[in-house]
């Protein structure tokens, strides 16, 4: 909704007892519900409120398709405004007067924007911010060294020597940030998390294990789920499986997604000659995709870097690991970071040893189930919504001291 004056005041009423950080977070991605968990978890708490300006007309770009702001969790303060270049990530823009309306209305501690630092929304919000003497703290996900157009470079610039905290999503992202001359406060994390009981662990039978059934009629399904694009290797996964059908094994390839290089894949599978064992399942919404990562055995995350794209982090990782489903990635970008163990991730194009540590999957029943565990404790230790909640509050505690001290 674009909340009138009266009605953002009535909201704001609701919110205005009791202690606690005030936190206003801006971005595009929280216009779908199920990204506000993160939101959720740190209002739970008790030592934060969260204001959340979201575009009333995001527009999905790759789906032509309007995405309305949903309201899923009461506790949050959901404010929402058109804005200019709408599904542009890097362009799109809110009109002063609509800015000025939530801060004043809000009144935050600290403003937390979660756009890359060269975008025109963040340059804005860092405006706001000198202005109004507000710490802002700024989340993005770039990890490619690169040369910025003239105009964009000046805006990173500015933004970096606005933000009190800059929070890279990864660890390429925090190098760049450095490299880019940011030195203050700055720590990696994701943007946001996962919710295990949403994704939760589920009885399973593990059927194509050479140590448990050498006859079984069930394959090992060797699961994807994501864009079907070029970048994302999924052809690495045809030419394992071809490898692993040639050494007797009984196994599949279930693919959940969409994508412009999806008649690519296809041919790649006839050529592969492995069309007979995949599984084409279409683009999944995410409230579908427990359902869809269920019926995974394993799940391959095969990303190649190109001069214009490396993997940022691979949340589809972290989602199948608390579902106890284990998952082998490429070194491409974060994903080793993610995965956190060198068994289970291989040189980028490297099929033969994809191939190994699929069959040890296989093979190995006891090792699937110490890896599917491991994968379990490790969201719980690092990537649960609370886990990440704990870590804002932290950082946004130090910003708040700084912050005092700095003006005593």
């Amino acid at each position: 909704m674009t909340a009138t004056a009266d009605s953002i005041h009535t909201q704001s009423s609701r919110q205005s007892t009791g202690s606690g950080l005030r936190i206003l977070i801006i971005s595009h991605a929280y216009v779908v519900g199920v990204n506000q968990g993160k939101l959720n978890a740190i209002v739970e708490t008790g030592k934060a409120k969260i204001g959340l300006l979201a575009p009333s007309n995001w527009k999905a770009l790759e789906w032509n398709r309007l995405l309305p702001l949903e309201n899923p969790y009461s506790k949050l303060h959901l404010y929402s405004a058109p804005v200019a270049f709408t599904g542009k990530g890097g362009a799109h823009l809110y009109s002063p007067w609509d800015l000025w309306r939530v801060l004043n209305d809000f009144k935050p501690d600290i403003i937390q924007v979660e756009e890359e630092v060269f975008s025109l929304s963040t340059f804005e919000l860092a405006i706001w911010s000198r202005l109004t003497g507000i710490p802002m703290v700024v989340f993005g996900w770039e990890n490619l060294e690169r040369r910025l157009p003239l105009l964009r470079w000046w805006i990173c610039q500015f933004v970096l020597k606005t933000a009190k905290a800059i929070i890279p999503g990864n660890q390429d992202g925090a190098e760049i940030m450095r490299s880019w001359g940011y030195s203050g406060l700055l720590e990696v994390m994701p943007q946001m998390g996962v919710d295990p009981n949403f994704f939760s662990p589920r009885e399973r039978r593990i059927g194509a294990q050479v140590g448990e059934s050498e006859g079984s009629d069930r394959p090992f399904n060797i699961g994807y789920l994501g864009r079907l694009a070029h970048s994302k290797g999924i052809d690495l996964i045809f030419a394992a499986v071809r490898e692993l059908r040639q050494r007797g094994l009984n196994v599949c390839v279930t693919l959940c997604g969409s994508g412009t290089d999806e008649e690519a894949l296809r041919q790649e599978a006839e050529n592969q000659q492995v069309a007979d064992l995949v599984i084409w399942r279409g683009a999944v919404r995410h409230e579908q995709a427990p359902g869809e990562l269920g019926i995974f055995d394993v799940l391959v995350l095969p990303s190649r870097t190109t001069p214009v794209w490396k993997e940022q982090f691979g949340h589809v990782l972290i989602e199948a690991m608390a579902m106890g489903i284990p998952v082998v990635g490429s070194s491409s970008g974060e994903i080793p970071n993610v995965i956190g163990r060198a068994d289970l991730v291989f040189q980028e194009e490297d099929t033969k040893e994809l191939t190994v540590i699929l069959e040890r999957l296989i093979r190995e029943p006891q090792w699937w189930q110490h890896v599917s565990q491991y994968g379990i404790d490790r969201v719980g230790q690092h990537y649960s919504h609370e886990r990440i909640a704990e870590r804002l509050i932290s950082l946004w505690q130090s910003i708040q001291t700084r912050s005092t001290l700095e003006n005593y």
